[in-house]
């Protein structure tokens, strides 16, 4: 009766009750955990993005820490000062000072540098050609000022009072001789290019200082907001330092919805407005007072709640309509149950008068058996083969005409009721039974048909037809055998087996061909890889020296007209550059020399970095470059994938004019598919198969700028070595879409985030370091040289191997060495192991080199060297040594304090 209860048929108005209550009930339950869930999700990736962020502004930032104390150290200046103290600068001496220091400064429209004296007055500055110039204004009412003079250096952000506009200040002081502090040497950084950099994604990013003050922001509503209202003192600290001169600061209109357990929280923005709930996270910068924010739009997590409260109902109503259709089958069941049991009574009935009919057949059947006397059986007439019948006695019972001509037996023998025996006697002296032993042959096959086992074999005859022979005991004693000739089929089985021969043998010889052949091959495949890798080798070495000679071009050039030239020199190196490296990854795809690192991470990371990487560059054509977000996590080798999309996105930008290049991912089933969209003028349907041949190039690229034809090669191998599918769909006139397909990955595989207060290695000066030089291209060495000695390190040597191991002895170990990997008949490395034993010490060493094996870049790295591939760009090098130097000295000092 309970089970009845809540039948459907009884109590509709119960079940359909049940059902609407339990669905909304596991949609709220869905709803709710997915929410939790996305949202965990979304804030650790903001937390991610805000580690960027972090890096990319302190980088920023330690990119000009050096200078100011470069030139605190720099003789001219203090002795500018020192006599500033006594008597002022004559005009000549002030228009010096300024154009060393816009010498200093360089090209960059970054930052600004200010000589200072002691009163807080600027003597010279960088800007001094501007309308706007620092010279003769007195800032010694900026902390900077009174920090760099009072604790020697110092740190500000604010607004330049006399430019107006907004900047971080760093500053050095100036000693003379004596340790008297005469001045400071300052430095304005510009973050301007940093703000629009924020401006290419859809969330906020905020920076504020210690009071609270929003002063970089990613839109400029959201600048010179205030997240907490300002105390008197700190009113009084801004006032006085006019920091940000007299800009309104207005609050910041929030409200808290509920805090999170990461340190995030969800809250409303009210003024300026942002739509429904936002992610709020928070992270410290790192050696300042400042705080970096990112607000995060939820409208992901509310989608993929609102997706599992449907897919949660979903569920529900078929695990219910489930319920419902095994209910009904059961009853059914049920009712076939009792129609079975029916009709088995049924057929019951009929069995027992069908059994009564059948003993009236057979005896009907025994009657009309007893023909005729002669044993031959009109029913046995139609059959291929040879049948002979014998009752339990061995007694002739019937036979048919084939089994006669088989063994030509006379018509006087076969009669009804004669001896098998006398048969098999008959054919035993024409020696159908074989040579051996008569008498036994017949006991043995009249022994065999008595015990009435079933047998099946072949026989051949002496006229060589073959006969398969088959016996069968029958129910009511006796024995049936029939007989087959099956000499066509022998014969034919025995050709086929000698063609099959025949055809081993043939492919055994195709095979021992085949792999000679396969052999030639990779043996002209692996002489191929060998002259690539030597030729690019030869030439990157002039290459390499080029650029040297065409970084050191823009000091001698004065005119506008001559630098022009020398940026074109450098456009045209860089593209040969391009087109070895290329040529050079080729070579290695196709030897098989590409290692391959295949791991689980996440690819919202990877697409960040191509839009860091081409922004900028997009910006300059007059594009909008857009990678969209993603939570996606993919298994693949990151650094090949990464240039798989570079070379995407590098082909857009070439062959798109005007509009926008997206950069977005989408799942197609246990795979995610990343495509690259732009609005360029398209590829006939003729051409989209070519295009990722070698050196096949469209006409529709910028001028300046049409390719080598092996980016989109190599994005067709490197899919081919990962196993990624790639292609592409294009209208014209209207764009194309290029597309890579990767498998999913496993979240859990990730690893752990870094830490945020994770230090930013610095980049220390050149000035007066000890550098040696091994390199056997006197091109090359000779570029590099006069780069050196311009950035103002000291070469005590520069040469080849063997006069590097003839001048090296105990105590003239340089602070870095610069080592080429092939010299000649010698080899890098082990250069470098028997100078560290002429020494008696192991200063750091940088390989530059045109080989890019993988390998040797993993064994430099496990070694602590440096690292980097000719054509050396002038930028990298001086970063490297700059990074090297820096930790050997932090390194010394360190273990000095322990």
């Amino acid at each position: 009766m309970a089970s009845d209860l809540f039948s459907p048929r009884r109590h509709p108005f119960w079940t359909l009750l049940i059902l609407l209550g339990g669905m909304a009930l596991c949609m709220a339950l869905a709803s709710q955990l997915a929410w939790r869930h996305a949202l965990h999700a979304e804030s650790a990736n903001v937390q991610r993005q805000l580690d960027l962020y972090a890096q990319a502004l302190l980088q920023r930032i330690d990119r000009y820490r050096t200078l100011p104390e470069v030139l605190s150290l720099d003789p001219e200046l203090r002795g500018a000062l020192s006599q500033a103290l006594t008597m002022p600068l004559s005009a000549t001496q002030v228009e010096y000072l300024n154009r060393k220091l816009e010498q200093a400064n360089g090209a960059s429209q970054a930052s600004t540098l200010t000589l200072i004296d002691r009163s807080g007055r600027a003597l010279a500055a960088s800007n001094w050609r501007d309308v706007n110039s620092n010279v003769g204004e007195d800032y010694s009412y900026r902390p900077y000022v009174q920090q760099a003079l009072n604790q020697g250096s110092g740190r500000f952000y604010g607004i330049g009072m006399t430019t107006g506009l907004a900047g971080y200040f760093l500053s050095r002081a100036i000693e003379d001789d004596q340790g008297r502090v005469t001045g400071l040497v300052a430095i304005k950084i510009l973050l301007h290019e940093l703000e629009r950099e924020w401006r290419q994604i859809d969330d906020t990013v905020l920076v504020s200082d210690a009071h609270g003050v929003v002063f970089l922001a990613s839109a400029d509503a959201w600048r010179y907001r205030l997240l907490r209202p300002l105390s008197k003192s700190d009113e009084a600290e801004m006032n006085a330092t006019r920091q940000y001169a007299d800009q309104p600061l207005h609050p910041l209109r929030y409200r808290l919805d509920e805090p999170l357990e990461d340190g995030g929280m969800l809250a409303r923005l009210d003024d300026p407005q942002l739509p429904g709930r936002t992610l709020w996270q928070t992270q410290p910068l790192h050696g300042s007072p400042w705080q970096l924010h990112l607000l995060h739009h939820t409208d992901a997590s509310t989608a993929t709640s609102r997706w599992a409260a449907a897919a949660a109902g979903g569920s529900w109503l078929a695990l219910c309509l489930l319920w419902l259709f095994v209910r009904q089958r059961n009853r059914l069941a049920r009712l076939r149950q009792r129609s079975r049991q029916e009709l088995e009574t049924v057929l019951h009935q009929h069995a027992q008068e069908l059994r009564t009919a059948q003993d009236g057949i057979v005896q009907a059947a025994q009657q009309a058996a007893r023909t005729t006397d002669t044993g031959l059986s009109p029913s046995l007439e139609h059959l291929p083969q040879g049948v002979v019948i014998v009752d339990a006695h061995l007694l002739l019972v019937a036979w048919n005409s084939r089994y006669v001509e088989l063994f030509r037996y006379p018509p006087a023998l076969m009669r009804v009721g004669q001896p098998i025996e006398i048969l098999l006697r008959y054919n035993a002296r024409r020696g159908l039974l074989g040579s051996g032993d008569l008498e036994e042959a017949i006991q043995r096959r009249l022994e065999h048909l008595r015990s009435g086992k079933p047998h099946l074999h072949e026989s051949a005859k002496g006229d060589g037809s073959v006969l398969e022979i088959r016996g069968n005991p029958l129910p009511g004693g006796g024995f049936v055998t029939s007989y087959a000739d099956i000499t066509s089929y022998k014969n034919a089985a025995r050709e086929l087996r000698s063609l099959a021969d025949a055809l081993e043998q043939r492919i055994a010889e195709r095979t021992r061909d085949l792999d000679a052949a396969r052999e030639e091959a990779e043996r002209a495949n692996r002489y191929k890889t060998r002259f690539v890798n030597a030729a690019v080798h030869d030439l990157l070495q002039p290459l390499n020296a080029a650029r040297m000679y065409t970084s050191l071009l823009p000091a001698h050039l004065h005119d506008s007209r001559g630098r022009q030239v020398a940026h074109s020199i450098d456009q045209a190196l860089a593209s040969q550059d391009a087109i070895l490296t290329s040529l050079l990854d080729i070579a290695r795809m196709e030897s098989g020399q590409l290692q391959v690192h295949v791991r689980d991470f996440a690819l919202g990371a990877l697409l960040e970095v191509v839009q860091n990487n081409f922004g900028m560059q997009a910006e300059s054509e007059g594009l909008q470059l857009r990678c969209l977000p993603t939570r996606a996590v993919v298994r693949s080798d990151e650094a090949l994938l990464r240039r798989i999309l570079q070379n995407f996105v590098s082909n857009a930008i070439r062959y798109t004019r005007r509009g926008r290049i997206v950069v977005g991912c989408r799942r197609d089933g246990e795979y995610v598919r990343i495509e690259v969209h732009d609005q360029g003028p398209g590829i006939p349907e003729s051409l989209q198969q070519e295009v990722f041949e070698e050196f096949r190039r469209l006409d529709e690229g910028h001028a300046d700028d049409r390719g080598t034809g092996l980016g989109l090669a190599i994005v067709e191998r490197l899919g081919r070595l990962l196993g990624h599918e790639v292609g592409l769909r294009s209208q014209l006139g209207k764009g194309s879409v290029f597309w890579v397909r990767v498998p999913q990955g496993n979240i859990a595989a990730l690893p752990a985030p870094p830490s945020p207060n994770d230090a930013v290695v610095d980049t220390g000066p050149l000035q007066g370091a000890s550098a040696w030089y091994v390199e056997d291209d006197p091109a090359t060495r000779d570029a590099t040289c006069a780069l050196l000695q311009r950035w103002g390190c000291q070469l005590p040597f520069a040469g080849d191997a063997a006069q590097a191991l003839a001048q090296a002895a105990p105590g003239n170990a340089p602070q870095l060495v610069l080592l080429d990997v092939h010299l000649g008949a010698h080899y890098g490395p082990d250069v470098y192991t028997l100078l560290c034993e002429r020494w008696g010490s192991s200063p750091p060493v940088i390989l530059l080199t045109a080989e890019r094996d993988a390998t040797l870049r993993r064994q430099a790295a496990e070694r602590g060297w440096g690292f980097l591939a000719k054509p050396v760009r002038p930028p990298a090098l001086r970063a490297l040594m700059s990074q090297t130097l820096v930790r050997v000295r932090d390194g010394a000092s360190g273990a000095d304090g322990a």
